[in-house]
């Protein structure tokens, strides 16, 4: 199977970093969206727009991940669907999901979602930092040369 990076597109904050290893590498990308996003004028990168279904685009990625694919997501539980088909999964933060972590961010997850429900935490995310960006090119990077090895 040949390498591929599938990207949960719609909030994703690292598409150009995405694109920078991907050319690298010669690496194909799909971006998968509710709605259509420009992208490069590059025959490796290409845009799925799929319906606006709930899960819309989680159920594409999961349905085409395999063992050669590196998923872009922060979304735990697409990311514990891809693992299970045994593909690489990096939040755009470049924190790995593994499957020895995936049952700690699900359980977090439902934890602030409860505490969201009750008033303790408003808000969001924290903005990406160049920090955050950093760590993911280098978490993508690691991620296709480990592929490409085996």
């Amino acid at each position: 199977m040949d390498i591929e990076i599938l990207v949960d597109a719609d909030a994703c904050p690292v598409k150009a970093e995405i694109y920078r290893v991907a050319e690298r590498y010669g690496v194909p990308v799909t971006l998968v969206a509710n709605s259509y996003m420009a992208i490069p004028r590059d025959p490796r990168v290409r845009l799925e727009v799929v319906g606006s279904g709930f899960d819309a685009a989680d159920d594409w990625i999961a349905e085409r991940a395999h063992a050669a694919s590196i998923v872009v997501t922060t979304d735990i539980q697409l990311a514990d669907r891809c693992l299970k088909k045994e593909a690489v999964v990096i939040a755009p933060t470049g924190r790995p999901f593994t499957a020895n972590s995936i049952g700690m961010a699900i359980a977090k997850r439902a934890l602030m979602e409860d505490l969201r429900a009750m008033g303790e935490i408003t808000g969001g995310p924290k903005p990406m930092s160049g920090r955050d960006k950093s760590s993911f090119l280098s978490a993508l990077d690691e991620a296709v040369v480990r592929l490409r090895r085996r």
